[in-house]
């Protein structure tokens, strides 16, 4: 398990992060996803050299990033963060960017799928798993899609895959996910012992990992709700990115052990003294440009295939 330092530059980011999260306005509506959900931005400048077209489906549309000359049949499927309450925003859109670079000209479908209060459970995972059939029946077959998320869409990522296990179908290359939440229970040691420490979560109830609108009135240990609880036999490799100052760092931690002991092949990288979701940093601090060169050697090792000695599996 791949252990991380904390850089000068990571601490600072991560004080003003908590700062912000600290102020008695801005941050109780950056905790609870209300700001992400008021959020105005600016079209996305589309980068050179790529094209991004919107893909319109019955409940949601999708946007498919690909490059102008492609290197590669492999495809990643972006489930985007946001605690299931958060649209789409332009951070994914640069995500996608990074991903298709760093699997040297790979295309990038990312779904805006249905979001709580309006569309609680299995609306989500509904959308994902159409997005998933859609590149199926356009050319992709199983063996060229990665599946990636972060936070919501981490576990989202997860529970497709018991999804799609569950049905038989078969499951994709691998799996990224960055500090996935993966137990809406919040039963993890990790939301007690970081309850102090985490800047973007901490010292607080009122925030998104309580927030019960994508739950709704289902049982939050339903696998496909909570994808720790679920069975990780047969996963594909999975690459796990997290912050020790996480509340969440429980959640990587539990599924990194359970589908380890399942056979899978897991990586589990812990990243001293971040934040949820630190990959939003981009190329700021040298945690998340770590961290991003990681997310390419994992794609290198799907791409090629690679012995097993390049996967953390201890």
């Amino acid at each position: 398990m791949p252990q991380f330092e904390n850089t000068p530059q990571g601490r600072v980011l991560r004080e003003i992060v908590a700062r912000m999260h600290a102020d008695n306005l801005i941050g109780r509506k950056l905790r609870s996803g209300e700001l992400r959900k008021k959020l105005s931005e600016s079209d996305w400048k589309v980068p050179a050299g790529y094209s991004l077209s919107v893909i319109e489906q019955k409940n949601y549309s999708m946007e498919l990033l690909e490059p102008d000359v492609q290197n590669s049949r492999m495809v990643i499927l972006q489930l985007h963060g946001g605690g299931y309450v958060g649209k789409l925003c332009n951070i994914y859109r640069s995500f996608s960017g990074f991903y298709s670079e760093l699997g040297h000209g790979i295309s990038v479908l990312t779904p805006d799928y249905r979001v709580a209060p309006e569309n609680p459970y299995p609306a989500a995972l509904e959308d994902a798993a159409a997005a998933y059939e859609w590149l199926l029946l356009n050319g992709w077959t199983e063996d060229r899609i990665v599946v990636a998320g972060d936070s919501a869409g981490g576990g989202l990522a997860l529970a497709l895959c018991m999804y799609l296990k569950d049905r038989k179908q078969k499951l994709p290359a691998g799996v990224i996910a960055m500090s996935p939440w993966a137990d809406l229970t919040q039963s993890g040691p990790s939301y007690r012992f970081n309850f102090r420490k985490d800047p973007v979560f901490g010292n607080t109830l009122d925030s998104l990992i309580f927030n019960k609108d994508y739950v709704g009135k289902q049982d939050p240990t339903q696998p496909y709700i909570s994808p720790l609880y679920g069975n990780f036999e047969g996963f594909p490799p999975m690459l796990i990115q997290v912050g020790s100052y996480e509340m969440l760092l429980s959640d990587s931690e539990l599924v990194a052990e359970k589908a380890k002991r399942a056979g899978c092949k897991v990586r589990l990288s812990i990243y001293e003294g971040m934040f949820h979701v630190f990959q939003m940093a981009l190329l700021v601090i040298p945690e998340s440009r770590r961290a991003w060169k990681e997310v390419g050697k994992f794609l290198e090792i799907i791409q090629q295939g690679l012995p097993d000695s390049h996967y953390d599996t201890a």
